[in-house]
């Protein structure tokens, strides 16, 4: 499956960051920190978009149906960044001039997406839709590539994933506390008790005092909470973006740094890890995409949960918290081991909740909680093994082509999301489901949309299980992976270093 036969190069040496590449922890936390910005827009996307944007042009399948040609632009616009950030060579690096110039043009769209003028139609959404999408691929695919790069150790990119994990999961633990301080403030609390409600909440979720709450109008709270969100992402991606780039230095070049593109694309295509990773985590993201899209309707409307921010900022909180428990676990038993565990725990939970009902609030929030303990595992093991995946491209090209692969990961990613939040919207919408509540919806829509909650995601995973089970690329062939890339290094240099001298 590689080139450097993994069965016959020794194992190489553990070694720590330091030792092995000089990787501070500084520089890993810098790098991460610009997930804050990225994961804010993801949040709005997925759960306050949809219930908007369904009202006020009155079809949950025509939003749906919008959302999947949109990001069907990534079909051109992601690979064509991988490229470009790859081969690109400035005095700035490869991939920051593309992030700074992203920056600015994610600012202007997230804020004409998330607070469009009244009457907004279709052709508004669309277009602004395409333009925050492509703006978010100029920062996201060369930031993904640059965090693969920084590290060639299996152990220690499992940490610069993680890290940048735990800034997505701050990021969206941030994002949903812009709602749940609307909501506060909403319910009639001032700005000095934001806090002090907070912890109300949160402790009335599981005390049931949650259940007395008489709140205000949920759907008129959506435009607020995008105005906020809006906000908090052109405040934050400016700010990151600088820090990450001015303070985070970008690895040296490769010996052979570009790749003809007909032959880059056929080293990746025959690179079996690579197509089963794509595979993977196209499937879990689709999995995932079903479950968002409904995700406010089921907590709002099938379960009653008057606290929607309270209940996303606990989910993210649970998420938080367990990342160390799944990087730990991904060095006791592999990272796909890890990844298999991780699905199998989160369709349990997914099935249980399949027998809510309206007002089950404790048994929601203790499931709403498994499941984002879970959530730190869906979202950094798989790009930690693609991280892995990318050196065998490199031992058969000699290039260093990270741009591309993470292009091709992240379009897989967004069409997964595209394609299934369409369909779980117009599953919803054609049958019956109205977004401005169960109320106001048919019975074989409300049971539509509990259905495509509870049991759509785990038909999917059930298609990544035997994909992951036999899973090639283990800690022990990437060490001996890693060793034989680092013979070649020492080669080329050594040659280069004779012809300088003749």
């Amino acid at each position: 499956m590689v080139i450097v036969d993994p069965e016959a190069a020794p194992i190489a040496p553990a070694t720590s960051p330091s030792a092995h590449d000089g990787l501070s922890r500084r520089a890993i936390y810098l790098h991460g920190s610009l997930a804050i910005p990225l994961a804010i827009y993801g949040y709005p996307l997925a759960i306050w978009l949809p219930p908007y944007y369904g009202a006020s042009l009155g079809s949950l399948a025509l939003v749906g149906t919008l959302l999947m040609l949109a990001r069907f632009t990534d079909v051109f616009t992601d690979p064509l960044m991988g490229e470009i950030s790859d081969r690109g060579r400035t005095r700035f690096g490869r991939r920051k001039p593309y992030m700074v110039l992203g920056a600015p043009c994610l600012m202007v769209s997230s804020w004409f997406l998330f607070v469009p003028p009244d009457g907004a139609g279709v052709l508004y959404l669309l277009c602004w839709l395409t333009a925050f999408f492509a703006s978010a691929t100029m920062i996201q695919i060369p930031f993904r590539a640059w965090g693969a790069e920084l590290s060639a150790d299996y152990h220690v990119r499992s940490r610069v994933t993680a890290v940048r994990e735990f800034f997505v999961l701050g990021g969206l633990l941030l994002a949903a506390a812009v709602p749940m301080v609307v909501e506060i403030l909403a319910d009639g609390g001032a700005v000095a008790e934001v806090f002090s409600a907070m912890w109300r909440d949160m402790i009335g979720a599981f005390s049931g005092e949650i259940m007395n709450r008489v709140p205000s109008d949920r759907s008129a709270l959506v435009r607020p909470v995008l105005f906020w969100l809006a906000i908090t992402i052109i405040v934050a991606v400016p700010l990151l973006t600088l820090l990450v780039v001015t303070t985070v230095k970008e690895p040296p070049p490769a010996a052979r740094e570009r790749v003809p593109v007909i032959e880059g694309f056929r080293h990746m295509w025959r690179n079996g890890p690579m197509r089963r990773v794509l595979m993977i985590a196209f499937l879990v993201v689709a999995g995932e995409s079903l479950r968002n899209a409904v995700s406010l309707f089921f907590i709002r409307d099938i379960v009653g949960i008057p606290t929607i921010g309270a209940a996303y900022f606990l989910y993210f909180v649970a998420g938080i918290s367990a990342i160390p428990f799944w990087l730990w676990m991904g060095r006791k038993v592999g990272k796909h081991r890890a990844f298999l565990g991780t699905l199998g725990f989160v369709s349990f939970v997914s099935a249980a909740n399949l027998f809510l009902g309206y007002g089950d609030y404790f048994a929601f929030f203790c499931l709403f909680l498994m499941k984002g303990f879970a959530f730190g595992g869906l979202q950094f093991l798989p790009l930690a093994m693609l991280a892995d995946v990318v050196d065998v491209d490199s031992a058969r090209s000699g290039g260093r082509r990270a741009g591309a692969y993470f292009a091709v990961i992240g379009l897989s990613e967004k069409l997964a999301a595209a394609i299934f939040t369409g369909i779980a919207l117009n599953i919803a919408g054609l049958l019956g489901y109205q977004a401005m509540g169960a109320a106001a919806s048919a019975d074989q829509g409300v049971l539509a949309l509990r259905l495509v909650y509870c049991l759509g995601p785990i038909a999917l995973y059930s298609l990544a299980v035997p994909l992951i089970w036999s899973y090639p690329l283990t800690p022990e062939r990437h060490a001996r992976l890693r060793a034989g890339l680092e013979r070649r290094a020492k080669r080329l240099a050594a040659a280069k270093k004779a012809e300088s001298q003749a």
